[in-house]
């Protein structure tokens, strides 16, 4: 993961709106998501596409988080519920309103991670060595 500038202290980025780490989380995620798909597969990018979308998809997030939320620290847990419990501007077209607001508060908790320069964590709680991808 190539962080983009020096890492927000993280009371700076517990201000943010979670709809914003949420933002920045979904990038992080489907990057991190098609690297892995790359990296792991000598499929074509069709298949490699089609993967890809059933994961960084609310259902996909909605599964992912439900792995990692006994491992969260306090405070990631308060970063996801933050995110979870966030006004959202937008609907979602293919998932329940609650696999839709659980997705939100797992990229806004992967925003913050990122934003603060947590990328060993992110790698602890979204990728571990069995997953598969």
């Amino acid at each position: 993961m190539i962080p983009t500038q020096e890492p927000v202290p993280r009371e700076r980025a517990k201000q943010i709106n979670p709809i914003v780490l949420a933002f920045v989380g979904d990038a992080v995620y489907t990057l991190c998501v098609r690297t892995r798909l790359a990296l792991s597969s000598g499929e074509k990018t069709g298949a490699l596409n089609r993967r890809a979308s059933e994961r960084v998809s609310a259902h996909g997030q909605s599964e992912a988080l439900a792995r990692i939320l006994p491992m969260l620290t306090e405070e990631e847990a308060e970063i996801y519920r933050r995110g979870r419990n966030a006004k959202k501007p937008t609907k979602s077209k293919n998932a329940t309103v609650a696999e839709y607001v659980r997705s939100t508060g797992f990229e806004a908790l992967l925003g913050y991670l990122y934003l603060t320069g947590q990328t060993e964590r992110i790698r602890q709680l979204f990728f571990s060595e069995d997953d598969e991808i």
